[in-house]
């Protein structure tokens, strides 16, 4: 259980940093994947600013894990389960899809709350 444990903490760390870097480069097309396109004309700081939180958070995730350990990384899985929850409510008030909201940001924070659960039972 300890290498399942550890290695979804790595991978959900990875690819929230993969995000960040991607609403960093391709600021446009990574808000159409999130569910919410942005506005051809809208502020492209707000998109740098959400690029620049995932990647923190991503960071933030190997450092708690490489640094101080599966239980500092179990609490902070479960405080970051926020963040998908609360993208799971943007994108369904902001005329994004019920499969969107669902299958990717709800699916995410449920596989992120079964992370902080593997880590607190290592």
């Amino acid at each position: 259980m300890t290498a399942t444990a550890y290695t979804l903490a790595v991978l959900l760390n990875l690819f929230i940093l993969f995000i960040g870097a991607r609403f960093l480069l391709q600021p446009r097309l990574a808000a159409a994947g999130y569910g919410v396109p942005a506005k051809p004309d809208g502020d492209a700081a707000y998109l740098a600013v959400k690029g620049l939180r995932d990647a923190t958070f991503g960071v933030i995730g190997l450092a708690l894990l490489l640094f101080v350990g599966a239980r500092a990384e179990a609490w902070y899985m479960l405080a970051v389960a926020l963040a998908p929850l609360g993208d799971t409510l943007i994108v369904l008030q902001h005329g994004g899809t019920k499969a969107v909201a669902f299958g990717i940001h709800f699916a995410t924070a449920v596989v992120v709350l079964i992370s902080a659960v593997l880590l607190f039972l290592v």
